[in-house]
């Protein structure tokens, strides 16, 4: 209200200049980070106790890109080591502790098992793929295992190369996805245990698939530096990126956020992560460097509190950020440092979760060296007893919104979402029903796929040739026989011909 008297004599532009540096000062003074406002900014990660670990387990060697471990309400599931032929192991989640070493195992591949997913409906339902070219799905009993399963529900066979990836359609309880090493997706509608689909968009190995919220549209990362949005049930091609900047390697759908999260490498070889309009892929919305490691970033998105959680494979450590809608996107929260490196993470559904402590989300962490998995807890720190409805908003549930055929038929639902206010002890009267299957040809858009499939592995490679060897003996053998008794009939023949009439 007016110039004081003490400040009667100042020049107007002073005064000017006072007002500038007071505004100035207010506004610095009333600025904060933005991860300060978030609830998640003090999200602390916890090892569970060496009793709640899982030890003794002999995880595989394998190299290829996958997290060799998936994970439910009730079990865990594991690929592991095995003298030909794939395996894994399934064991119910409270047994933890050391294993047994003659534990039984999940053994009818006769590759190595390269991908393991439970299916999100039926707990007991796993899903695998292999070298051997099959997808197979099993039927694990409650209470685990009392002996080695060779037998499994369905084996699917479509692909003409290893099959790598393999995803369930988050809506569906029927759908299942592979993709392999023949640059082919298959769409298997398990209600009748054959493919209904093929998408044949790729000209390299796809490195990751992921779907949006109610699986109507599917991200792929490829080996091609393409990363592309597609129509599932018509294969078309929605979008597609050209990377050179970022080279894509593993991509995840941000929820309902309508944008693509990807991790990849920078042209001076740095690790990045990048983020995507899916409605405009021409360039990345934001990039951002993370370090100059060489492993595989793994990335995993929880749509429920819109974190973001980076695991690179073989570092110790993770870390997670905040997704927001406004600028910069992409807000770094805090980093879980553990000296043991990881080999692969499985996740725990959010049903599985404590939310008595207010976990927000699990990880499994194999660790190779020592045959150790790691239970890691992400917790949000609150001093309340009572049950936090600000960081566990209604979730997907495990009950399907559509049937295979419903979804097949051009119909979207978004999933069904339930509470984890009252813990989750609503049983799911679905009963898995597989299709009884005879042997047939497999046609998809007019393409035969089980007409001159190859040998599947090596040693099944080996054990064709040496039949052909042991098959081409015998002809060998009886062409010699009929030879040599072709000649004995000739000279017979010969003889009687020789013989005079008049000595008949």
């Amino acid at each position: 209200g007016g110039i004081p008297p003490i400040c009667s004599n100042i020049c107007p532009h002073a005064i000017h200049l006072i007002h500038y540096l007071v505004t100035l000062v207010s506004l610095v003074m009333s600025w904060r980070p933005t991860y300060r406002s978030s609830k998640f900014r003090n999200v602390y990660g916890k090892v569970a106790n060496r009793e709640n670990c899982f030890d003794g387990i002999p995880i595989t060697k394998n190299v290829h890109d996958n997290h060799f471990c998936a994970v439910n309400s009730k079990f865990l599931a594991v690929v592991t080591e095995s003298a030909g032929g794939g395996s894994f192991i399934v064991i119910p989640v409270p047994q933890s502790g050391r294993l047994d070493s003659h534990y039984p195992k999940v053994c009818g591949h006769q590759g190595n098992v390269l991908d393991i997913k439970w299916n999100p409906f039926f707990e007991n339902i796993i899903a695998s793929c292999s070298e051997d070219t099959s997808v197979r799905v099993w039927e694990i009993p409650d209470g685990g295992l009392r002996r080695n399963m060779t037998e499994a529900v369905l084996e699917l066979y479509g692909h003409s190369r290893r099959v790598g990836l393999i995803e369930w359609h988050p809506t569906s309880s029927g759908i299942l996805f592979s993709a392999g090493y023949d640059y082919k997706i298959l769409i298997w509608n398990l209600e009748i245990g054959e493919p209904v689909k093929m998408i044949d968009c790729h000209s390299d190995v796809i490195l990751s698939m992921s779907f949006n919220t109610d699986g109507s549209l599917l991200a792929t990362s490829c080996k091609d530096k393409k990363l592309r949005i597609i129509e599932p049930r018509s294969g078309r091609v929605l979008q597609q990126a050209s990377c050179k900047n970022h080279r894509v390697n593993r991509v995840v759908f941000l929820g309902n956020m309508k944008r693509l999260l990807t991790t990849g490498v920078s042209r001076w070889n740095t690790r990045q992560i990048a983020l995507w309009d899916q409605e405009d892929l021409s360039m990345p919305m934001v990039d951002e460097d993370i370090d100059g490691l060489s492993g595989l970033l793994f990335p995993f998105y929880d749509a429920d509190t819109h974190m973001l959680y980076l695991a690179g494979k073989g570092d110790g450590n993770i870390r997670y950020f905040e997704i927001t809608t406004e600028k910069p996107y992409i807000q770094y929260l805090m980093e879980f440092r553990s000296p043991a490196p990881q080999k692969g993470l499985g996740v725990m559904p959010k049903h599985g979760l404590d939310v008595a402590a207010c976990e927000v989300f699990r990880f499994y962490k194999l660790v190779t060296l020592k045959g150790l998995i790691e239970p890691i807890s992400m917790i949000v720190p609150r001093r309340s007893d009572t049950y936090q409805e600000d960081i566990y908003p209604m979730t997907a549930g495990t009950e399907p919104a559509l049937s295979a055929s419903e979804w097949l038929s051009g119909i979207n639902r978004d999933p069904v979402l339930m509470s984890l206010k009252d813990g989750f002890n609503r049983p799911n009267q679905l009963v898995f029903k597989a299709p009884v299957k005879e042997k047939k040809s497999v046609v998809v858009n007019g393409i035969d796929l089980l007409e001159n499939v190859p040998p599947r592995t090596e040693n099944e490679l080996l054990r064709m040739f040496f039949r052909q060897q042991d098959e081409l003996r015998r002809l060998k053998e009886e062409l010699t026989t009929k030879d040599v008794r072709i000649r004995q009939l000739e000279l017979e023949l010969n003889n009687l011909k020789n013989v005079s009439p008049n000595n008949v």
